[in-house]
């Protein structure tokens, strides 16, 4: 199982002690501090589950919201669940529990759907900004440049290169050699501390993966902003203030779940691995591994009027 992924169990020494699991430290520094913490994370788990399945199941639900924008938004809702189900359990679980060890290959696997959904939630914010700058700046063409087959080809190409991206990173992170120290300082298998427990000269690895953040964090960044640049100035060029603001409005949940999510991953993954700082660098990641899932449904249904109404048709209905 998972045969593409080059580990080397193999002792490369005679006194070399090879890893064959990985101990999570995770929040245990915070001693009885752990159960409230575990109660907390339980309840935020339970509302992103809820959150974006509501979002899910409203836009299967209401045609009004069969639209392309609704469309990404309910793939990304997807990718969030999965995203969070790699993470948060194991989180929970170890919470409580005193063994807090994970395989070596389990390891490498979370860390593989990891990257992977969290890479196509990054792909598809830039896939959800295009759609945006299409339908304010090209509404005539909207029809054709987003139609429902290119809709579908992007989604897919979000997911694939997502995960060939991931695949690469995990490829150059466990075909390092692991010996002797095995406690990564942080409650999941990320890249930075399982990377740092390698016991050989990482700079090249280092190297590469850096260029994969750049291109997989700073390309779809940039496409964003351009596209936001050309929506502002097909904004400022609406002459009703009502119609600005509506223009606007279509925007802003995008933007503000953008700023968010892209400024927390680039605080992570766009610097060396060798300045990376536990205490700081957990504080962050749970920013974007359970307050990012978090906001997106919440973002979405409370600053989404379309969202907002067609929850009230699927709670009307029910009633009836």
């Amino acid at each position: 199982m998972f045969y593409f992924f080059p580990f080397s169990l193999q002792v490369l020494a005679e006194n070399l002690t090879v890893i064959t699991e990985f101990l999570l430290l995770g929040f245990s520094s915070l001693g009885d501090v752990q159960l409230d913490l575990f109660v907390v994370f339980l309840f935020l788990y339970l509302v992103i589950l809820s959150g974006n399945a509501t979002i899910v199941s409203i836009i299967r639900l209401d045609q009004s919201l069969h639209t392309p924008m609704y469309f990404f938004l309910g793939i990304l809702s997807t990718s969030e669940t999965f995203y969070t189900f790699v993470i948060l359990p194991k989180m929970l679980l170890n919470l409580l529990s005193v063994s807090r060890t994970i395989s070596f290959t389990c390891c490498a696997v979370q860390m593989f759907f990891f990257l992977g959904f969290a890479i196509t939630n990054c792909l598809l914010l830039g896939v959800m900004g295009y759609d945006r700058y299409v339908a304010i700046c090209h509404p005539l063409h909207y029809p054709i440049l987003m139609s429902w087959q290119v809709c579908g080809k992007l989604a897919a190409a979000c997911g694939i290169g997502g995960f060939l991206a991931s695949l690469t990173v995990v490829n150059l992170v466990f075909s390092l050699p692991f010996c002797s120290t095995n406690e990564v300082n942080h409650y999941f298998c990320d890249i930075s501390p399982v990377i740092r427990l390698a016991c050989t000269n990482t700079d090249a690895h280092e190297l590469v993966i850096f260029i994969c953040g750049v291109l997989v964090l700073v390309v779809p960044f940039f496409f964003i902003c351009v596209s936001y640049l050309c929506i502002l100035r097909t904004i400022l060029k609406i002459p009703s203030a009502e119609g600005k603001q509506k223009a606007f409005s279509t925007c802003a949940s995008h933007l503000t779940v953008v700023v968010i999510h892209y400024g927390c991953a680039s605080f992570i993954y766009l610097r060396p691995t060798a300045k990376y700082v536990s205490n700081k660098d957990r504080l962050v990641t749970v920013t974007y591994t359970i307050v990012t899932p978090l906001l997106n449904p919440m973002v979405y249904s409370l600053r989404n009027k379309d969202v907002q109404l067609a929850i009230r048709k699927v709670l009307v209905r029910k009633d009836l």
